[in-house]
């Protein structure tokens, strides 16, 4: 399969492995790189000594190309970048806001600059900014999400940009991947799929919770605040919930009843396995997904599927 991405990133198949907090770690995103797709660490907010000591775990287990994700809403976001540049990091994803600030520091790093964004406007200020490429992400996606789905969103900024395009959000298998190479897609990224991966460290409670959602278990949080996330229901969310409903209409609502609420939620799934009250963040493909495989098995069943699927469409016309 050609794809720009993979010629400019120097990667074999157009798979790039989602950013995801405290689940996107060199374990992950290793094997996802070895195996031929794009592997990602996600910085969340973490310093730039965390940074640097996965960077040089991902170049002890593995020679191929990675990337970094970077959360600009991180505190310690100016030595973050300053990390990822002298460590010769390829690929720089970034999310929350704009990269154009440090955008003369990763051309003069070499560094393949890649942000995630949720609507046209965005997508074309990326680019006017010096962007490489862009990853859409429609609001199937598990985590933060816009308030566009995938189909609609991706053709749009396909038509609207010049750079190459990676679809996310709701791609879960090869005909997902097929459907986002048809509407323009150069490349796909996936979530949750990675995260019930062998090789992800995520506890196995809630790597099981996602392989038994049901198509209708996600729910959006935090629409209230501006950031709104897609989640598996559960009690915390039904608590979240609740005192968002409460806190709706009022002049002035408690925002930070709604951050304590979610406060450390996500390592308390990630890490200790609290499916209870642990922020489940999960794509709406969850529903898909049933099976746990190693990344490569991942990526080589999708590009079988994807590759099949295309060839039995086209011979019907």
């Amino acid at each position: 399969m050609k794809s720009k991405i993979c010629d400019m990133i120097g990667i074999q198949y157009p798979v790039v492995q989602g950013g995801m907090a405290w689940v996107a770690n060199p374990s992950l995103a290793s094997a996802v790189s070895n195996a031929g797709g794009l592997g990602i660490i996600a910085c969340g907010h973490a310093p730039g000594s965390i940074v640097q000591d996965m960077i040089d775990e991902m170049k002890r287990l593995t020679d191929k190309p990675f990337g970094v994700n970077i959360m600009l809403l991180n505190p310690h976001v100016d030595e973050v970048v300053e990390v990822v540049c002298k460590a010769g990091v390829k690929v720089v994803c970034t999310g929350a806001g704009s990269p154009g600030k440090y955008m003369a520091q990763f051309r003069e790093a070499g560094v393949i600059v890649i942000p995630v964004v949720a609507s046209v406007a965005l997508a074309k200020r990326m680019e006017k900014d010096g962007a490489d490429a862009v990853v859409i992400e429609g609001m199937e996606a598990g985590g933060h999400i816009g308030k566009l789905t995938t189909m609609v969103l991706l053709p749009q900024v396909v038509d609207a940009v010049s750079i190459p395009v990676i679809a996310a959000g709701g791609i879960g298998d090869g005909r997902g991947m097929a459907a986002a190479l048809m509407l323009g897609a150069d490349a796909v990224q996936l979530g949750t799929r990675f995260l019930i991966s062998l090789e992800s460290t995520a506890h196995q409670n809630f790597k099981d919770a996602v392989v038994k959602a049901k198509d209708i278990d996600t729910v959006i949080t935090g629409q209230i605040t501006g950031h709104p996330v897609r989640v598996l229901r559960n009690k915390l969310t039904k608590i979240y919930l609740q005192a968002e409903k409460e806190e709706t209409g009022k002049d002035n609502p408690d925002l930070e009843r709604l951050e304590e609420i979610g406060k450390g939620a996500l390592k308390r799934v990630v890490v200790d396995g609290d499916i209870k009250m642990g922020s489940m963040m999960a794509g709406q493909i969850a529903g898909l997904v049933h099976k746990q495989q190693s990344c490569k098995d991942i990526i080589l069943e999708l590009m079988d599927e994807s590759h099949q699927v295309i060839k039995e469409q086209l011979s019907r016309f």
